[in-house]
């Protein structure tokens, strides 16, 4: 008998669980859409975080993705407070020191806000006297909340977090909330 995958990709909204089940009442991915019973996350996005979530029943494919041997990366955009120096920058690419333990190194620039990007509901809050820009992390391990706690270690807070891109899956044009099944899935 053909063991045959499923694939889908979602836009996980701010707000959301990336899991199916909780006692509390809190939404989460079974709130966009009814997934096969066998099929799972590969990996987890906090709640406060959002953007896409690759979900499958391929117990390898979700091995090579999750395993940091494998090097596959991550890539998300992260609003944070204040502009970062190039120091700052510098820094978080070679690594950085949280919880004890260095981060692998991580490819990090800063970028323009990105265009057509949804609003994030409830909105980020806002502060006159400070700025805000954007990064693109590329990382290839995925440690608690990560990406928060590099930027927050040089003094910029992520304001807001979204993954936009595992391996070389993109999360184009999704809103959040929006699922899609996916064919053809595979990484070098």
């Amino acid at each position: 008998m053909k063991n045959t995958f499923k694939y889908y990709i979602a836009y996980k909204p701010y707000g959301m669980l990336t899991q199916f089940t909780d006692g509390n009442g809190r939404s989460t991915l079974a709130d966009l859409f009814p997934f096969p019973k066998d099929v799972y996350p590969v990996g987890r996005l906090d709640m406060d975080s959002e953007g896409l979530v690759l979900l499958t029943n391929d117990k390898k494919l979700n091995h090579m993705l999750l395993n940091p041997k494998f090097r596959h990366e991550r890539e998300y955009l992260a609003q944070v407070e204040g502009v970062p120096t190039q120091e700052a920058i510098d820094k978080l690419c070679k690594g950085v020191i949280i919880e004890n333990k260095l981060t692998l190194p991580a490819k990090v620039k800063l970028v323009e806000e990105p265009k057509e990007l949804p609003e994030r509901i409830p909105p980020i809050r806002e502060r006159k006297n400070i700025p805000t820009s954007w990064l693109s992390i590329s990382l290839i391990e995925g440690r608690n909340r990560q990406v928060r706690k590099m930027t927050a270690s040089e003094g910029y807070p992520t304001l807001r977090l979204i993954r936009i891109r595992i391996g070389n899956i993109l999360l184009q044009k999704m809103k959040p909330g929006e699922v899609r099944e996916i064919k053809n899935v595979s990484f070098k």
